[in-house]
C-alpha cells in the first residue's frame, strides 16, 4: 500500500476500494447484544476492602443469553476469620454457615470457569471485580481478560428521578418489577442485577442501542436522533485514514483522522462524546467520506491540509495556516526588525512562523532589548542625516539616523543578532536573565515576568525556525520504521513536505519499493524562508515521527544538520519557567522569576 500526497479535490474524497471491501457487515457496528453471553455476579463479604483484609464470603452467580438463564453458581466461602457482627446482621451469613464451606483457594477458581468466555456484569463492578482480582493476585492466578459491564454506572446514566429514587440495587429492582427481592445474598443479589440489566437494556434499545459496544460506551448525552445516524460509519473501513462528516451539501463541517476510521467514526453516534459542539456537528451530517491512508502520519498530515481546504467550522485549530506572523530582519544599508505577514525571496533573515501577532511581539521587544537597532521604518541611505528620535536619547538605539554610530560598528551588532537568530541565543538569554535578577533584587515581579515571557518567545520562535529549516534545506529525505505488525512504514519528505507514503508489502523487495515510491512521490520545489512548501504544523508533524524511536534513515539528500548550541538546548528549561506565567503576582515569591541559568557546554 502506496500512496503519493497531492491536492485534495471534492471527487477524491470517496473511500478507495480494497482489502476491506468484501468484509463489510451489519455485525461490524457491534456485537449484538442478543448474541452475548453476559456472567451477572455479587458478592457477600466481612468488609469494604480486600487490600484491608476483607474476605469473600458468598459468591452468586447467574449466566444469561437472549433474556434466557443458562446456569446459576453459588456458593459460601471460608473466610477464615470471624465475620463481623454487623455484617453477619446485614447478611444473614454467620460464622457457623462458612464453617466447612471451601476456602477462596478453591471457590476463586470454580467461579472463574463457571464464567470464562463471558462478560461480566455487577452493581458497582469495581467493588466486586476488585475482590476477584485482588484474590486471583494473591494467588498467583493471571486475571482472565473479562470485559465488565456496571449496571449502577450504567442505571446512572439512564435513569431519572421519575423512574427510581436513586440507583441502589433495590431501587432498581422495584423500578424495573423484578421477580427477586434483593437481600444481601449473593445468588438472589444476582439474580436482582440480571433483571436490572434486561430492564436497562429493553429501555437503551428503545434508544438505538443494540450492541455490546453501544451499551459500554452509551451517555445520555448522545440523542436519540445521533444514534439513528450510526449507519453511516458502515461504509468506512478498519483502516487509518481521515474522515470528513458533510452536510447534506457536501459541504465539509469536521475533519478528524484515526487509526482505525470506522471504530472512530462510530463513537460520534454511540459514545460518551461531551463537546455540544459535536453533539451539534452530528446533528447537522448527512454523510462521512473516509480517505484512507498508508500510515498514520499520512493521515494527520492530509488532515491539516484538508482544514485548512475546507475550514470547517467545528474544527477550531489548524483553519487558517496561511494567518502568520515573521519576525523579519531586513537587508539594506541599515538593518532593522519588523514584523511581516510572509516570506519573500529576498535574501532577508526570518524567524517564525507565529500563530499569534501578539507572540511576535513579545519576541521582537526580547531582541529590541538586547540589541540596540533601529525601530524606526523610514528607509536610510548609506549617509543618513536627520534629527535622532527619543528611543536614540534613552540609549535604546545606535541612532544611524544622525550619524553617531558608523556603518561597521552597526553592521557588527547586526552580525551578532543574526548569530543569535540563526544559531546561538545565547546573548539574548544572557542579557534578560540579568535584567530579570535586576527586577526582582527590587521586587519589581510583574516587569520581571514581562521579560520572562519576552525570552521564553524568542527561545521557542528561535528553536523552532533552525528545525524546521534545518529539514526545508533537504531537497528529499527518505525515511522507515517498522510497524508492530513487522511491516516497514516508509515516508518521502522533500523540502519539509510529505510526498509519499507508504508500507512495504510482505514478502516484497524493500529497495525496488522504495524506489518505485520515490518515483511516484509529489514533485516538490525549494522555496524562500524557514517554512516555504509546507505549513510549519505540518513539517513539525513530519519532525516529530522522524525523531521518534525505531526511525531509519534510508536516504538523506542535502545536509540535514542543526547548530548544537542553538536554541533547542534553552526550550526545556524556559517552558518550565514559562509555564508559571499565570501564576505570577505581584508579591510573588522571588524564586518564581530566578533566571534561567545557561546550559553546561
Amino acid at each position: 500500500m502506496s500512496s503519493t500526497l497531492r491536492a485534495e479535490h471534492p471527487g477524491d474524497h470517496r473511500e478507495r476500494p480494497g482489502r476491506w471491501e468484501s468484509q463489510r457487515s451489519f455485525d461490524e457496528l457491534g456485537r449484538p447484544l442478543r448474541d452475548i453471553t453476559f456472567t451477572v455476579v455479587d458478592l457477600e463479604t466481612t468488609g469494604g476492602s480486600a487490600e484491608g483484609g476483607s474476605m469473600i464470603t458468598e459468591i452468586g452467580a447467574v449466566k444469561v443469553r437472549g433474556g434466557e438463564v443458562l446456569g446459576e453458581f453459588q456458593t459460601l466461602v471460608d473466610p477464615e476469620q470471624p465475620i463481623p457482627p454487623f455484617i453477619a446482621v446485614l447478611t444473614g451469613i454467620s460464622n457457623a454457615m462458612v464453617s466447612g464451606a471451601p476456602p477462596v483457594e478453591s471457590a476463586l477458581p470454580a467461579f472463574l470457569e463457571f464464567a470464562a468466555g463471558t462478560v461480566l456484569v455487577a452493581h458497582n463492578a469495581p467493588f466486586d471485580i476488585g475482590f476477584l482480582k485482588h484474590f486471583c493476585e494473591q494467588q498467583g492466578r493471571p486475571w482472565p481478560t473479562f470485559e465488565v459491564l456496571d449496571t449502577a454506572r450504567l442505571a446512572r446514566r439512564v435513569i431519572t428521578k421519575d423512574d427510581a429514587p436513586n440507583c441502589k440495587l433495590s431501587s432498581l429492582a422495584r423500578a424495573f418489577g423484578s421477580t427477586t427481592t434483593p437481600n444481601h445474598r449473593a445468588l438472589s443479589d444476582a439474580r436482582a442485577t440480571v433483571d436490572v440489566l434486561h430492564g436497562l437494556m429493553e429501555r437503551l434499545g428503545g434508544l438505538g442501542v443494540h450492541t455490546l459496544e453501544e451499551l459500554q460506551t452509551f451517555s445520555g448525552r448522545v440523542s436519540t436522533a445521533q444514534r439513528r445516524k450510526r449507519h453511516l460509519a458502515e461504509g468506512l473501513p478498519h483502516a487509518p485514514g481521515v474522515y470528513l462528516f458533510r452536510d447534506h451539501e457536501r459541504r465539509v463541517l469536521y475533519v478528524g483522522t484515526s487509526k482505525d476510521l470506522r471504530t472512530r467514526v462510530r463513537t460520534y453516534f454511540t459514545a460518551s462524546e461531551t463537546r455540544s459542539r459535536m453533539g451539534e456537528m452530528v446533528g447537522i451530517a448527512d454523510s462521512v467520506t473516509g480517505i484512507e491512508c498508508a500510515t498514520p502520519l499520512e493521515a494527520e498530515v492530509r488532515e491539516l491540509r484538508l482544514i485548512a481546504e475546507h475550514k470547517p467550522r467545528y474544527n477550531r485549530r489548524s483553519r487558517f495556516p496561511e494567518k502568520t506572523t515573521f519576525v523579519k530582519l531586513t537587508r539594506e544599508p541599515w538593518p532593522r526588525l519588523s514584523l511581516v505577514k510572509r516570506v519573500l525571496d529576498d535574501d532577508a533573515d526570518y524567524l517564525g512562523p507565529f500563530s499569534s501577532r501578539k507572540v511576535a511581539e513579545k519576541c521582537l521587544a526580547a531582541l529590541h532589548d538586547t540589541f540596540p537597532l533601529r525601530q524606526c521604518t523610514d528607509r536610510f541611505g548609506k549617509a543618513p542625516s536627520r534629527t535622532p528620535c527619543v528611543l536614540a536619547e534613552l540609549g535604546r538605539c545606535l541612532s544611524p539616523c544622525d550619524g553617531t554610530v558608523d556603518h561597521d560598528t552597526y553592521a557588527a551588532v547586526v552580525r551578532q543578532l543574526r548569530d543569535s537568530l540563526l544559531r546561538r541565543p545565547d546573548r539574548v538569554v544572557e542579557q534578560i536573565n540579568l535584567r530579570m535578577e535586576a527586577l526582582a533584587a527590587d521586587e519589581r515581579f510583574e516587569e520581571a515576568g514581562v521579560h520572562r515571557d519576552r525570552l521564553a518567545a524568542f527561545i521557542r520562535a528561535a528553536s523552532r525556525t533552525q528545525r524546521l529549516s534545518a529539514l526545508t534545506r533537504c531537497p528529499e529525505v527518505v525515511a522507515a520504521r517498522r510497524g508492530d505488525d513487522g511491516r516497514w512504514a516508509v515516508h518521502v519528505v522533500r523540502h519539509g513536505r510529505l510526498a509519499a507514503a507508504g508500507v512495504i508489502p510482505a514478502g516484497a523487495d524493500a529497495h525496488a519499493y522504495v524506489e518505485s515510491l520515490r518515483a511516484s512521490a509529489e514533485t516538490v520545489g525549494s522555496g524562500p524562508g524557514p517554512v516555504p512548501v509546507a505549513t510549519a504544523e505540518e513539517t513539525e508533524k513530519i519532525l516529530r515521527w522522524l525523531e521518534s524511536p525505531g526511525i531509519r534513515l534510508v536516504d538523506v539528500q542535502g545536509e540535514w544538520t542543526c547548530p548544537i548550541e542553538g536554541a533547542t538546548r534553552h526550550l526545556a528549561i524556559h517552558d518550565a519557567v514559562s509555564k508559571s506565567r499565570e501564576e505570577l503576582v505581584p508579591f510573588a515569591d522571588r524564586r518564581d522569576l530566578a533566571p534561567v541559568h545557561q546550559p553546561a557546554r
